[in-house]
């Protein structure tokens, strides 16, 4: 008598058993034994050879994706700037189906940025030999272009089989509990191995993108001064040299010096240590070309850890694969006064360390380490009504507060369109006319994160202890995005130091974006300047017309206005007249005729040029209209941001005089009252004087000091239209305001 035991799968188990077994306890073996096919995949990623650069300086930031099944279950760490990385770094993976292949994907690593493809491959597990460790060599192609050469991974797997070996059939009614016992373990340890390599890749991946700029250990100051004998890349023997620097993520493009092979660049900046042992500064020079591709002049490098720390170093470095030498300035210091911490933990509501902090900026600590200007304290609350990046209709966001070059991030809060972060982040201040950026992103596995929402707050603008609620604006922050975000904000900065600081260059951010070309840009910024023109034309023609007798009451004012003024004339009625302007204006604002308009079509042309953002953004997708004529994309570029120049420049005027920002009107005042006073008692031939030996002394004194304007460093600061309109509040939905939250819950 035979009896057929057929045991289905319990939970989706697969089938263990489909045998037939009779009295005798012999098997008929006409039906196979199926054992559950989980396998053990050990990988050992060791490099990469010959990668394709994908950064404009001919390097990448190579990772590396392994998927099985479409499910990323191993992501690498970054190398940076190589084309041949190094990782040796080993995953450990539960394979259940060997015919689904393991795919391998390359990709450049950019902050911000969506991440570049640089290759894929396949590994057929299949071909491999249980239980032996092989070397293996994949070529990486792209889909769509395989006959480029993007490089080759080299890989060291061993292939271990999970399940025991065939038993013999008589032992099957014993076995089979054990067999249950088994998958059911198996599953356990699967979920188990999906959830920890869940957690796992999520934590790599913010140690390394996120939490990685969270702390830094130092200050790295550097001042770049000057070039000798580089190489000559023009036909008239001459370069157009400028230098990159980069330390990790950090970068920084040092300005253009035309027609030299000896520049002056005489630039100041800060990069961000987070290793202990320091880290090395990749510098690469080059010569910038017009319509091609500029010409590499030559690297160097700094190794941070030889160098002493709270001293100035001056290295002269050769030039490497190139000629000539670069002069820098190189200073380590400890880290400024930025930390995360918990909302619990909120150092102004510690009566001592207040004290402290309001003791450390009082106006008798003036000459007291004059670049830290004052202390910020960010609360990050919660946010509400975010926007659903994710198909599920939640989002994964997590916020990014920036000043200048220090930034800071929060943890992620998973599926949730109604965050509450609750984290306090404080900053020194370096400079007072900063603008915090706080911005929302949803973290996304396969690629870069996600764009929610984003405000750009002055710090003049802030009132200290009051939570507001932000309405989240688009990322040319000309509109509003969906959701608000609550922060409460205090600043606290010394005035006489933040004056002094005003007069020196602004600090330039080392993550910009590249200056894209626009036709709306490019038609509003010619609109802007315009605008500044004709105010000049038409002060030309009034006073022409004054000349033409146009209207006899005026011109005879005019002209006895003029006999008066040049009779009388002394040089220090020039700054008085400005600040009987400024006087004025502020009289008009406080008795409530407010001159300052707001500038409506500055608004309507950026809101008209986000739309034409994308319709040129398809245009090209589809013509590749602008990598045709690259060459005309730079001069068009060029005009675009002189067009910028002149009509920020003209307005920033406009806006010192209309009040935009008190702060620095009332410190024009200062300078005028000051400039008018030694004017009136000084002889001009002792200011000249004075002047002329400052300026030709300056070298020998300082011979590495940055040449710089104080009144353009001055304008600098004031915010041009566009700016204003960027950083204008948007008034939120009044259900969004805390008092309205608290009555609809009790509700």
């Amino acid at each position: 008598m035979l009896y057929s035991c057929k045991l289905k799968s319990v939970c989706n188990l697969p089938v263990i058993y489909n045998k037939k077994i009779n009295t005798t306890g012999t098997s008929n073996t006409d039906v196979p034994l199926a054992v559950p096919g989980m396998y053990q995949l050990d990988i050992t990623l060791r490099r990469g050879q010959s990668l394709a650069a994908r950064d404009r300086g001919g390097t990448s930031d190579p990772y590396v994706k392994f998927k099985i099944g479409g499910k990323e279950v191993f992501r690498s760490k970054i190398i940076h700037k190589s084309l041949n990385p190094v990782w040796e770094e080993k995953a450990c993976l539960l394979v259940e189906h060997l015919k689904e292949p393991l795919y391998i994907k390359v990709f450049d690593y950019d902050f911000g940025l969506q991440d570049d493809f640089m290759g894929s491959a396949f590994l057929d597990l299949t071909q491999l030999e249980l239980n032996r460790p092989t070397d293996v060599t994949v070529t990486l192609k792209d889909p769509h272009y395989p006959d480029h050469d993007l490089g080759i991974i080299l890989l060291s797997v061993v292939l271990t089989p999970k399940e025991g070996e065939h038993r013999d059939v008589q032992s099957s009614i014993h076995s089979f509990l054990h067999w249950r016992i088994y998958e059911i373990k198996t599953m356990l340890m699967r979920k188990s191995w999906k959830r920890s390599s869940k957690f796992q890749t999520q934590s790599l991946r913010l140690s390394d993108i996120h939490r990685k700029p969270h702390l830094w250990r130092g200050i790295v100051s550097i001042t770049l001064i000057e070039g000798r004998d580089l190489k000559a890349m023009d036909s008239n023997g001459l370069s157009d040299p400028y230098v990159k620097f980069r330390l990790g993520h950090q970068k920084y493009k040092s300005k253009i010096m035309p027609k030299t092979l000896n520049p002056q660049w005489r630039e100041q900046f800060d990069f961000h240590l987070y290793e202990e042992r320091g880290g090395i500064i990749d510098i690469t020079a080059w010569d910038k070309d017009a319509g091609k591709r500029d010409d590499f002049i030559g690297r160097c490098q700094i190794d941070l850890s030889a160098l002493s720390r709270e001293q100035t170093h001056k290295l002269e470095l050769q030039l490497e694969e190139g000629e000539g030498h670069l002069v820098l300035l190189v200073t380590l210091t400890a880290s400024a006064t930025v930390s995360i911490s918990d909302l619990s933990i909120n150092s102004l509501e510690d009566p001592k360390e207040r004290e402290e902090i309001l003791k450390r900026y009082s106006p008798l600590r003036i000459f007291h380490n004059l670049k830290d200007v004052g202390f910020l304290q960010v609360k990050v609350i919660r946010a509400e009504g975010l926007m659903a990046a994710d198909v599920t209709g939640k989002s994964d966001p997590f916020c990014v507060v920036e000043l200048n070059n220090d930034r800071l991030l929060t943890h992620t809060v998973y599926k949730n369109l109604n965050p509450e972060w609750n984290k306090v982040f404080t900053f020194n201040i370096k400079d007072i006319h900063s603008v915090l950026e706080v911005t929302v992103y949803d973290e996304d596995r396969d690629r870069s994160a996600d764009f929610l929402g984003k405000v750009a707050i002055p710090l003049l603008s802030i009132q200290n202890g009051e939570q507001k609620a932000y309405v989240l604006k688009n990322k040319q922050l000309t509109g509003p995005t969906k959701g608000v975000i609550y922060l409460e904000i205090d600043v606290i900065f010394n005035a006489v130091k933040a004056s002094l600081r005003t007069l020196i260059p602004k600090e330039q951010k080392y993550i910009e974006e590249e200056n894209r070309l626009s036709k709306q840009l490019l038609l509003r910024n010619f609109i802007r300047m315009k605008r500044c023109v004709m105010v000049l034309v038409n002060a030309a023609y009034y006073i022409n017309s004054c000349f033409d007798w146009d209207s006899p009451a005026r011109s005879l004012a005019a002209f006895v206005l003029f006999l008066f003024v040049v009779w009388n004339f002394e040089l220090y009625m020039i700054p008085m007249v400005l600040l009987l302007l400024l006087t004025w204006n502020y009289f008009l604002i406080i008795s409530g005729k407010d001159n300052r308009q707001r500038d409506t079509v500055v608004e309507d042309m950026l809101e008209d040029e986000e739309e034409e953002d994308d319709k040129d953004d398809k245009d090209s997708e589809k013509k590749g209209f602008i990598n045709k004529i690259y060459a005309i994309q730079e001069v068009c570029i060029s005009v675009q941001n002189i067009l910028d120049e002149v009509a920020s420049f003209g307005e920033r005027i406009k806006n010192t005089f209309n009040w935009t920002i008190p702060f620095l009107s009332w410190l024009a005042i200062v300078a005028l009252c000051a400039f008018t006073v030694i004017l009136y008692f000084i002889p001009l031939r002792y200011i000249v004087l004075v002047w002329g030996i400052n300026k030709f002394t300056k070298k020998l004194r300082s011979p590495y000091a940055i040449d710089n304007n104080e009144l353009l460093d001055f304008l600098s600061r004031v915010p041009s239209d566009v700016q204003v309109v960027q950083y204008q509040e948007l008034k939120p939905d009044p259900s969004h305001s805390p008092c309205k939250r608290k009555k609809n819950n009790l509700g």
